[in-house]
């Protein structure tokens, strides 16, 4: 088996880049794609294709499937309960769907990993998993509400932590060789945000907008948005827990 990674300029992207792989056994899978480039033409020139699948529906990632799926005319897969939004991604009607444990094209073996997105998935394979938006080599994955779920998704690094594959392919970023150490420091980034989030309400910020002035040191004025559903998300996850009480408003200690 080999996966080939092709890192593609995307503006869009928050990185700047976005990761394709194709993944090649008896059959050629493209795994997220964010639109057509020559580096994929060439791999699919040698390999061919016979399956297209994203690790979720965000642009970066999903988007140009469809370009593949139609030129190939190869079966084009998605997460069972989520066809509407794959095909809105896409722009083709997914041939199939997958759940947890199910083979996509007799190479990979889907695992749940939601978290960044509701329908986020892992690929596994045999030299590890494909990961999409779970985990980066440097930096932090953002889970922002409304989509994010904080909850699910330290629970998708902590499953992917125990299973100690030998790589991840990250949708951005390089392939990380050292998947438990990097899942144990995005546990602890998560956690020590949670902290600095609870430490702001108990200090009496109330508002999403002082919980993350006080949350974040660094000056954060190119990010705020993102840095405040981030800060919802964690919000959410101590209402869940019963460590704060929220009313979709202001937030205050339990």
């Amino acid at each position: 088996m080999t996966v080939h990674r092709v890192p593609i300029t995307y503006d869009a992207a928050p990185s700047g880049s976005v990761n394709a792989y194709l993944v090649v056994e008896e059959r050629a899978v493209l795994v997220d794609a964010p639109e057509r480039h020559p580096d994929l033409d060439a791999l699919l020139g040698e390999h061919g294709l016979d399956a297209v699948v994203a690790t979720h529906h965000h642009p970066d990632h999903a988007a140009g499937l469809g370009t593949y799926a139609r030129e190939y005319d190869v079966t084009a897969y998605c997460r069972t309960g989520r066809t509407a939004a794959f095909a809105d991604a896409t722009g083709v009607e997914p041939d199939e769907t997958f759940r947890d444990g199910s083979h996509v094209a007799e190479t990979l073996t889907v695992l749940d990993t939601p978290g960044h997105a509701p329908e986020h998935v892992a690929f596994r394979c045999a030299d590890g998993l494909v990961t999409g938006d779970l985990a980066v080599a440097d930096g932090s994955v953002a889970v922002t509400a409304p989509e994010g779920d904080l909850r699910a998704y330290l629970a998708s690094l902590r499953r992917v932590r125990a299973l100690a594959p030998d790589h991840l392919f990250p949708g951005h970023g390089p392939v990380i060789d050292d998947p438990r150490a990097t899942c144990a420091r995005l546990l602890r980034h998560r956690l020590d945000r949670e902290d600095r989030v609870l430490a702001a309400v108990e200090a009496g910020a109330r508002t999403l907008d002082e919980v993350t002035d006080a949350a974040y040191e660094k000056d954060i004025a190119a990010v705020w948005a993102m840095a405040v559903g981030t800060v919802e998300a964690h919000v959410e996850k101590l209402a869940v827990e019963g460590r704060v009480a929220w009313d979709g408003e202001r937030v205050t200690p339990a």
